[in-house]
């Protein structure tokens, strides 16, 4: 099932605003027909009492019309003109207006997904919504990608509910099972991101992922374990993140080496001094070395492999060459009023 970023208020509360609506609109009539009971006459010739009002009032604004009590009096049937029946129709309203906002969203939301399905194209997937992968979504946006090309698949109701209030779109399933991938268009996809909770879910996703598109969308995959990691690329991920491995070489360096544990997170944290970042080098920049250059360069990406500046050919920067840098990330500072 596919889930849209909430753009409207919740079902209840709509429901609660015309129920309350057509309550007041209920103890309007009982009071005006409770000051003219004089002017009604009962069957039962006893005179109209409080429940009796209640009665007409429900039975009148409903449309059901017993007939057992009837306006006699002149002011009793102006009053049955002028306010009963305008406000009988507007309790109608109130209860059609009702069932006619579930059908228009029902077919807005069949809209949206038809639209959907039409544009969605080179999307980023990911599969799991927890840290990991919160935590990937966020680093997605902060280099300018475009929320609405990022879904999200997540077996949890729960979780689906907090990735829609985020605004991002998302599909509740495994993204173990094909279907649920085909539901996010894997194959019109740019890259896949796998941050599932377990190993074997992982290697699981990357299969499914691999027979269905063959090899030709990028695939990300984030791993507990280091021993893993092999067979993760074996199943066909192209890059493997060992978080435990990862977290254990950050302890240890900020155990024996604390600045440098320092300048590592201000390096993945946005806004606050540092930050990587690539760009393709410009063309008066071929031929030059990178270190020449006014921008940190720290690599070069060349035709899809990392090349190091100690490398032999990092000592030149060579057409189509991607500059891996780093930028000052710092927030710019209010202007002085």
């Amino acid at each position: 099932m596919i889930h849209f970023p909430v753009v409207r208020k919740g079902p209840l509360r709509a429901l609660s605003l015309r129920l309350f609506a057509a309550l007041v609109l209920v103890l309007v009539i009982v009071g005006v027909v409770y000051l003219d009971r004089d002017g009604y006459r009962d069957v039962n010739e006893d005179g109209m009492t409080l429940l009796d009002c209640f009665y007409y009032a429900v039975v009148t604004l409903s449309t059901t019309g017993y007939g057992d009590i009837t306006p006699v009096s002149d002011s009793a049937r102006w009053v049955n003109v002028l306010i009963v029946t305008p406000a009988r129709v507007l309790f109608l309203i109130i209860l059609v207006g009702t069932t006619l906002e579930v059908l228009t969203e029902q077919y807005r939301t069949s809209l949206r997904t038809t639209r959907w399905r039409r544009n969605v194209k080179d999307h980023v997937i990911v599969c799991g919504y927890g840290t990991k992968g919160r935590s990937a979504i966020s680093a997605l946006l902060e280099t300018g990608f475009d929320k609405s090309r990022i879904i999200v698949v997540e077996r949890n109701p729960t979780v689906v509910r907090q990735a829609t209030s985020a605004g991002l779109v998302a599909i509740e399933g495994s993204a173990t099972r094909s279907a649920v991938l085909d539901e996010a268009h894997v194959r019109n996809a740019k890259a896949v991101i796998i941050a599932a909770d377990s190993d074997d879910a992982s290697v699981l996703v990357t299969l499914t992922v691999r027979q269905l598109t063959v090899g030709q969308v990028r695939i990300i995959a984030a791993v507990r374990e280091a021993e893993n990691a092999p067979l993760l690329k074996q199943s066909g991920a192209h890059h493997v993140i060992v978080s435990s491995a990862t977290a254990g070489r950050l302890l240890g360096l900020s155990t024996s080496a604390p600045p440098l544990i320092d300048v590592v997170e201000d390096l993945l944290s946005p806004g606050q001094g540092m930050a990587l970042a690539m760009r393709s080098a410009n063309r008066d920049e071929v031929g030059r070395s990178p270190r020449e250059l006014e921008t940190l360069v720290i690599a070069l990406v060349r035709r899809g492999k990392v090349v190091s500046l100690a490398d032999p050919g990092g000592g030149a920067i060579e057409t189509g060459d991607m500059l891996v840098y780093v930028r000052d990330d710092r927030s710019p500072a209010p202007a002085a009023s």
